[in-house]
Protein backbone atom coordinates (compact mmCIF):
# COMPACT_ATOMS: atom_id res chain seq x y z
CA UNK A 1 0.00 0.00 0.00
CA UNK A 2 1.71 3.42 -1.33
CA UNK A 3 -0.19 6.35 0.75
CA UNK A 4 -1.22 8.58 -2.41
CA UNK A 5 0.05 12.01 -1.06
CA UNK A 6 3.16 12.80 1.01
CA UNK A 7 3.01 13.01 4.75
CA UNK A 8 2.65 15.41 6.97
CA UNK A 9 4.55 15.77 9.93
CA UNK A 10 3.10 16.86 13.38
CA UNK A 11 3.91 16.65 16.93
CA UNK A 12 1.41 14.86 18.92
CA UNK A 13 -0.24 17.01 21.82
CA UNK A 14 -3.23 13.91 23.05
CA UNK A 15 -5.53 11.00 21.97
CA UNK A 16 -8.99 11.14 23.29
CA UNK A 17 -12.00 10.11 22.65
CA UNK A 18 -10.40 6.53 21.39
CA UNK A 19 -10.83 8.38 17.87
CA UNK A 20 -9.87 11.80 18.16
CA UNK A 21 -5.77 13.52 18.38
CA UNK A 22 -4.91 16.88 18.87
CA UNK A 23 -1.54 17.38 16.69
CA UNK A 24 0.77 20.44 16.43
CA UNK A 25 1.41 21.28 12.66
CA UNK A 26 5.03 22.50 11.56
CA UNK A 27 4.25 26.12 11.36
CA UNK A 28 2.75 25.41 15.23
CA UNK A 29 -1.41 25.15 14.13
CA UNK A 30 -3.10 22.59 16.58
CA UNK A 31 -5.53 20.34 14.25
CA UNK A 32 -7.72 17.40 15.66
CA UNK A 33 -6.86 14.57 13.21
CA UNK A 34 -8.93 11.38 12.63
CA UNK A 35 -7.33 8.13 14.88
CA UNK A 36 -8.77 5.21 12.82
CA UNK A 37 -7.54 2.62 15.61
CA UNK A 38 -9.82 1.15 18.19
CA UNK A 39 -7.22 -0.22 20.46
CA UNK A 40 -4.89 1.42 23.49
CA UNK A 41 -1.97 2.45 21.34
CA UNK A 42 -0.09 1.69 24.50
CA UNK A 43 3.57 3.14 24.22
CA UNK A 44 2.60 4.89 21.20
CA UNK A 45 0.39 7.59 21.75
CA UNK A 46 2.58 9.81 24.00
CA UNK A 47 2.16 13.63 24.04
CA UNK A 48 5.12 14.95 22.31
CA UNK A 49 5.94 12.17 20.08
CA UNK A 50 6.23 12.39 16.05
CA UNK A 51 3.68 11.68 13.64
CA UNK A 52 2.46 11.78 10.16
CA UNK A 53 -0.55 12.65 8.96
CA UNK A 54 -2.36 12.12 5.59
CA UNK A 55 -5.27 14.79 4.52
CA UNK A 56 -8.28 14.06 2.40
CA UNK A 57 -9.51 16.72 0.33
CA UNK A 58 -13.37 15.07 0.20
CA UNK A 59 -16.07 17.52 0.35
CA UNK A 60 -18.02 17.06 3.25
CA UNK A 61 -15.55 15.06 5.95
CA UNK A 62 -15.89 16.55 9.03
CA UNK A 63 -12.04 15.77 10.00
CA UNK A 64 -9.33 16.34 6.90
CA UNK A 65 -6.54 15.08 8.85
CA UNK A 66 -5.93 11.32 9.37
CA UNK A 67 -3.43 10.29 11.81
CA UNK A 68 -1.19 7.34 9.89
CA UNK A 69 2.52 7.14 11.55
CA UNK A 70 4.37 7.15 14.55
CA UNK A 71 8.06 7.79 15.17
CA UNK A 72 9.13 5.70 18.31
CA UNK A 73 12.20 4.08 20.00
CA UNK A 74 10.68 0.36 20.70
CA UNK A 75 14.59 -0.97 21.93
CA UNK A 76 16.31 -1.02 18.15
CA UNK A 77 16.12 3.06 17.70
CA UNK A 78 13.64 5.60 16.08
CA UNK A 79 11.46 3.70 14.13
CA UNK A 80 7.86 4.39 11.73
CA UNK A 81 5.03 2.08 13.30
CA UNK A 82 1.94 2.47 11.16
CA UNK A 83 -1.06 2.92 13.58
CA UNK A 84 -4.28 3.44 10.98
CA UNK A 85 -6.43 0.25 11.14
CA UNK A 86 -8.37 0.56 8.14
CA UNK A 87 -5.38 -0.36 6.00
CA UNK A 88 -4.30 -4.04 7.23
CA UNK A 89 -7.42 -5.88 5.28
CA UNK A 90 -5.98 -3.95 2.01
CA UNK A 91 -1.75 -4.85 2.74
CA UNK A 92 -3.00 -8.52 3.30
CA UNK A 93 -4.86 -8.73 0.47
CA UNK A 94 -2.16 -7.23 -1.83
CA UNK A 95 0.39 -9.38 -0.20
CA UNK A 96 -1.55 -12.34 -0.68
CA UNK A 97 -2.27 -11.88 -3.96
CA UNK A 98 1.14 -11.07 -4.36
CA UNK A 99 2.30 -14.76 -3.01
CA UNK A 100 4.55 -12.82 -0.28
CA UNK A 101 2.71 -14.99 1.95
CA UNK A 102 3.41 -18.65 1.30
CA UNK A 103 0.90 -20.43 3.61
CA UNK A 104 -2.16 -18.84 1.62
CA UNK A 105 -0.76 -18.85 -1.71
CA UNK A 106 -2.33 -20.77 -4.29
CA UNK A 107 -5.85 -19.69 -4.17
CA UNK A 108 -7.04 -17.64 -7.32
CA UNK A 109 -9.79 -16.01 -5.78
CA UNK A 110 -10.29 -13.46 -3.09
CA UNK A 111 -13.24 -11.95 -1.52
CA UNK A 112 -13.13 -9.43 1.50
CA UNK A 113 -15.83 -8.62 3.61
CA UNK A 114 -17.80 -11.92 3.49
CA UNK A 115 -20.48 -12.50 6.19
CA UNK A 116 -20.13 -15.47 8.20
CA UNK A 117 -20.92 -16.84 11.71
CA UNK A 118 -23.86 -15.28 14.13
CA UNK A 119 -23.42 -11.71 13.12
CA UNK A 120 -19.67 -11.25 11.14
CA UNK A 121 -17.80 -10.70 7.92
CA UNK A 122 -14.86 -12.13 7.43
CA UNK A 123 -12.11 -9.96 6.43
CA UNK A 124 -10.89 -11.74 3.42
CA UNK A 125 -12.23 -14.99 2.29
CA UNK A 126 -9.66 -17.55 0.08
CA UNK A 127 -11.42 -19.87 -2.61
CA UNK A 128 -9.73 -22.15 -5.73
CA UNK A 129 -10.69 -25.20 -7.30
CA UNK A 130 -10.30 -28.52 -5.75
CA UNK A 131 -9.76 -26.18 -1.86
CA UNK A 132 -12.08 -25.90 0.70
CA UNK A 133 -12.55 -22.14 1.19
CA UNK A 134 -10.37 -20.35 3.71
CA UNK A 135 -11.56 -17.65 6.23
CA UNK A 136 -8.86 -14.95 7.29
CA UNK A 137 -9.47 -12.96 10.08
CA UNK A 138 -6.65 -9.67 10.29
CA UNK A 139 -5.56 -8.35 12.96
CA UNK A 140 -3.19 -5.10 13.10
CA UNK A 141 -0.30 -5.84 15.67
CA UNK A 142 1.03 -2.34 17.30
CA UNK A 143 2.48 -3.63 20.30
CA UNK A 144 5.81 -4.08 21.37
CA UNK A 145 6.72 -3.73 25.03
CA UNK A 146 10.24 -5.99 24.86
CA UNK A 147 12.33 -5.17 21.98
CA UNK A 148 11.54 -7.47 18.82
CA UNK A 149 8.46 -8.69 20.52
CA UNK A 150 5.22 -8.26 19.20
CA UNK A 151 1.85 -8.89 20.98
CA UNK A 152 -1.71 -8.61 20.59
CA UNK A 153 -4.44 -7.17 21.48
CA UNK A 154 -3.08 -3.93 23.41
CA UNK A 155 -6.01 -3.52 25.07
CA UNK A 156 -9.47 -5.73 25.95
CA UNK A 157 -11.53 -7.07 22.83
CA UNK A 158 -14.23 -9.25 23.02
CA UNK A 159 -15.29 -8.76 19.34
CA UNK A 160 -11.50 -10.29 18.90
CA UNK A 161 -12.23 -13.48 20.54
CA UNK A 162 -15.90 -13.62 19.26
CA UNK A 163 -14.01 -13.64 15.98
CA UNK A 164 -12.00 -17.24 17.14
CA UNK A 165 -14.75 -18.41 18.09
CA UNK A 166 -16.49 -17.99 14.96
CA UNK A 167 -13.11 -19.10 13.21
CA UNK A 168 -13.36 -22.53 15.04
CA UNK A 169 -16.67 -23.16 13.59
CA UNK A 170 -15.35 -23.07 9.90
CA UNK A 171 -12.88 -25.36 10.42
CA UNK A 172 -15.63 -27.66 12.37
CA UNK A 173 -17.63 -27.53 8.85
CA UNK A 174 -14.92 -29.06 6.99
CA UNK A 175 -13.35 -25.20 5.97
CA UNK A 176 -9.88 -23.58 6.76
CA UNK A 177 -9.68 -20.89 8.86
CA UNK A 178 -6.28 -18.47 9.53
CA UNK A 179 -5.66 -15.74 11.85
CA UNK A 180 -3.24 -13.26 10.14
CA UNK A 181 -1.57 -10.87 12.44
CA UNK A 182 0.10 -7.97 10.37
CA UNK A 183 2.54 -6.43 12.44
CA UNK A 184 3.68 -3.12 11.45
CA UNK A 185 6.59 -2.52 13.11
CA UNK A 186 9.87 -3.09 11.06
CA UNK A 187 12.18 -4.47 13.97
CA UNK A 188 9.30 -7.50 14.52
CA UNK A 189 10.91 -10.60 15.21
CA UNK A 190 8.42 -12.86 16.43
CA UNK A 191 4.60 -12.42 17.68
CA UNK A 192 2.65 -13.79 20.93
CA UNK A 193 -0.75 -13.00 22.59
CA UNK A 194 -0.34 -10.46 25.11
CA UNK A 195 -2.33 -12.41 27.69
CA UNK A 196 -2.35 -9.94 31.28
CA UNK A 197 -3.62 -7.73 28.86
CA UNK A 198 -6.77 -9.74 27.52
CA UNK A 199 -6.87 -12.97 29.46
CA UNK A 200 -9.88 -13.98 28.04
CA UNK A 201 -8.64 -13.25 23.90
CA UNK A 202 -5.70 -15.58 25.13
CA UNK A 203 -8.25 -18.21 26.10
CA UNK A 204 -10.09 -17.74 22.85
CA UNK A 205 -7.06 -18.02 21.23
CA UNK A 206 -5.75 -21.53 22.71
CA UNK A 207 -9.10 -22.61 22.05
CA UNK A 208 -9.21 -21.99 18.43
CA UNK A 209 -5.60 -23.07 17.82
CA UNK A 210 -6.68 -26.27 19.07
CA UNK A 211 -10.07 -26.50 17.08
CA UNK A 212 -7.22 -26.61 13.53
CA UNK A 213 -7.37 -22.26 13.29
CA UNK A 214 -4.25 -21.43 12.15
CA UNK A 215 -2.34 -18.08 13.43
CA UNK A 216 -0.16 -16.47 10.84
CA UNK A 217 1.99 -13.52 12.32
CA UNK A 218 3.53 -11.13 9.15
CA UNK A 219 6.29 -8.00 9.77
CA UNK A 220 5.43 -4.69 8.03
CA UNK A 221 8.42 -2.69 6.13
CA UNK A 222 6.31 1.02 7.51
CA UNK A 223 7.73 3.99 5.69
CA UNK A 224 6.40 7.43 4.55
CA UNK A 225 6.04 6.54 1.35
CA UNK A 226 4.08 3.40 2.22
CA UNK A 227 3.24 0.35 4.25
CA UNK A 228 3.79 -3.63 2.54
CA UNK A 229 4.25 -7.14 3.73
CA UNK A 230 8.33 -7.86 4.28
CA UNK A 231 8.24 -11.34 5.85
CA UNK A 232 7.23 -14.02 8.36
CA UNK A 233 7.76 -13.74 12.17
CA UNK A 234 7.74 -17.06 13.94
CA UNK A 235 4.17 -17.24 16.14
CA UNK A 236 4.57 -18.68 19.93
CA UNK A 237 3.99 -21.85 20.62
CA UNK A 238 1.13 -22.08 22.97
Amino acid sequence: MRFPAPLIPATLVRRYKRFLADVALPDGTVVTAHVANPGSMLGLAVPGVRVWLSRSDKPGRKLPWSWELVEVDLGAGPELVGVNTAHPNGIGAAAILAGQIPALAGYPGLRREVRYGAASRCDLLLEGPGRPPCWVEIKSVTLMRRPGLAEFPDARTTRGARHLDELAGRVAAGERAVMLFLVQIGSAARFDIARDIDPAYGLAFDRARDAGVEAIAARCAVTLDGIAVAGPVPVAAP
